[in-house]
């Protein structure tokens, strides 16, 4: 919330004089009107990562069904666009040919596409058109291996993945290396620097963490936390989440039929059943103490992995005794609900500042691209807007909050999140007050709060991060006020 223009009134401004600055340029023209466009759609959510990071199981996860279509090798290099729509459709658009609709096979747990025909290279994108809640309010986009940078610094993967993204789920397994020098190179513009607040970090194939002991989710949650701490990870990133996409789908998906044949395993005690579940290949090929048919165990291998299976039946023995048990369990265990609290909070509620954030990229790359005379005036006026864009501090102030790194008492940071939209961006949910209260009430629990931080913000006791960090929550609180004042609630 910016006190005064609002940012995305602010962007739109923009937007409006770079296509008066680039009237005569037909190319540059349709840039900036699909960019008026997109402030309008779903928010787009690239899913990003090296080769075998998981993304397509990831992805299948959120949405909660198997609808990643691309098994083809000719698919390695498309982007799969995942869209809201009344009935399953996917539409291929190539360099060759105009737009042509795939043939599509629908199955228990989702769907697959038909790319049978289409020569390596020739596909560009694929959209894939499915009616789920998960899509309603963002667009997710399945994208190519990134292979790294260049000599150059550069990911040409990680390049479109960022003009044509608002955000991104970037999927690494341990968060360093080549990983953070792809997300270092985002930030070599303006906007890039003023405003690192589009990546989520996502510790992906938990499950291995540790070489796939029992305890590996817990040991890749400490593993993230750990990593968020670190200033290079904090500077690219608003959160380190750890997550097994394969274990968060399998509970989204889970079968009455996978959940008999791991009661059947969990009835048979530990020691007799521990050294059969060593490795997939024994559980595959061994000679188990229960009867347990080929196809159901590769069944479970391919919905669980060898470290599901053992967790799985672990879970059944100490309580989870129903489909649904196991199911929220493994859920839980995953890591998918803090991603998914994570996407909420900080990518889907912050919608318009996200957009806002694409539209201001786009805008600087072309000016940069292809100066005009007018060019200098626009960039100073993007960066003015960069300057005064309280929301993009709101969400810097909710990364440092989630793991407390200023060092506010636990009942300080609660309500610092709360007031700067980490329990949700409207009113009633910053100020912690009935989502019917009056405007009297609202506007008494804003001045309050306004005082009382502004006390923090002037306490020269408290450390300078802690000090900035008030000053960002009596910026919020000013801006509540601002809207109250306005008349809205």
């Amino acid at each position: 919330m910016t006190v005064g223009l609002r940012l995305d009134e602010a962007v739109w401004g923009l937007l409006h004089h770079a296509l008066r600055l680039y009237r005569d340029n037909p190319r540059a023209t349709a840039r900036l009107r699909q960019q008026l466009a997109r402030l309008e759609q779903p928010l787009r959510v690239a899913i990003a990562g090296p080769w075998r990071s998981g993304k397509s199981t990831l992805l299948n996860a959120i949405m909660g069904e198997e609808v990643a279509p691309v098994d083809d090798a000719d698919g390695a290099d498309v982007f799969t666009w995942y869209e809201d729509g009344p009935q399953p459709r996917a539409i291929a658009y190539s360099t060759s040919h105009p737009p042509q609709d795939l043939a599509m096979a629908r199955s228990a747990t989702g769907m697959r596409v038909d790319l049978v025909g289409w020569r390596a290279g020739e596909l560009r994108d694929i959209v894939v058109r499915w009616p789920t809640r998960a899509l309603r309010q963002m667009t997710l986009i399945d994208t190519p291996p990134i292979t790294g940078v260049d000599a150059h610094g550069r990911a040409p993967v990680m390049d479109r993945i960022l003009r044509d993204a608002d955000a991104v789920l970037y999927l690494t397994r341990d968060g360093r290396g080549s990983d953070l020098r792809v997300l270092e190179s985002s930030r070599e513009s303006a906007v890039g620097q003023a405003a690192p607040v589009n990546v989520i970090l996502v510790l992906s194939r938990a499950d291995e963490t540790g070489g796939g002991r029992i305890d590996a989710l817990v040991t890749a949650r400490q593993l993230a936390r750990r990593q968020f701490r670190d200033p290079r990870v904090d500077a690219l990133c608003l959160n380190t989440v750890a997550c097994s996409g394969l274990i968060g789908l399998a509970g989204r998906v889970l079968s009455e039929s996978d959940f008999a044949a791991l009661a059947q395993l969990a009835r048979v005690p530990r020691p007799a059943l521990e050294a059969h579940l060593l490795s997939a290949d024994r559980f595959a090929g061994g000679e188990l103490p229960v009867r347990l048919d080929a196809e159901v165990r590769a069944a479970l291998l391919d919905r669980l992995g060898i470290f599901g299976v053992r967790l799985a039946t672990t879970l059944v023995r100490t309580g989870c005794d129903s489909r649904a048990k196991l199911s929220a369990e493994l859920i839980r265990r995953s890591g998918l609900t803090e991603l998914r609290e994570s996407v909420n909070r900080l990518l889907i509620d912050r919608l318009d500042a996200l957009k806002a954030r694409s539209a201001m990229a786009a805008v600087e790359a072309l000016l940069r691209a292809e100066p005009e005379p007018g060019t200098g005036e626009l960039l100073a006026m993007l960066e003015q807007i960069l300057a005064g864009a309280h929301e993009f501090r709101e969400l810097r102030l909710l990364a440092a909050l989630r793991d407390n790194r200023l060092g506010f008492d636990t009942e300080l940071a609660a309500e610092a999140r709360r007031l700067v939209g980490g329990d949700g961006v409207g009113l009633a949910a910053r100020l912690g007050v009935e989502h019917d209260a009056t405007g009297q009430r609202l506007w008494e629990v804003a001045s309050d709060a306004q005082w009382r931080w502004r006390r923090a913000a002037e306490d020269g006791t408290l450390r300078l991060a802690q000090r900035r960090g008030a000053q960002v929550v009596v910026r919020s609180c000013e801006g509540m006020l601002a809207e109250l004042a306005a008349g809205g609630r």
